[in-house]
């Protein structure tokens, strides 16, 4: 378990410490995604030319 590896004797201290991490992540993807899908092309049916990947 990770909160014994982390040597925290209670799970809410590790989520405390980390769960930021993951939410900076989530909006990282998620702007990524939005910025991908609103780049405008000449015509909407073609496929992407190129993938964006951070």
């Amino acid at each position: 378990m990770i909160r014994e590896l982390l040597g925290h004797a209670h799970i809410g201290v590790t989520v405390g410490v980390y769960a930021h991490v993951r939410l900076r992540l989530q909006r990282d993807a998620i702007d990524t995604l939005s910025d991908a899908l609103s780049q405008s092309d000449d015509d909407p049916d073609d496929p992407p030319a190129t993938a964006v990947v951070r």
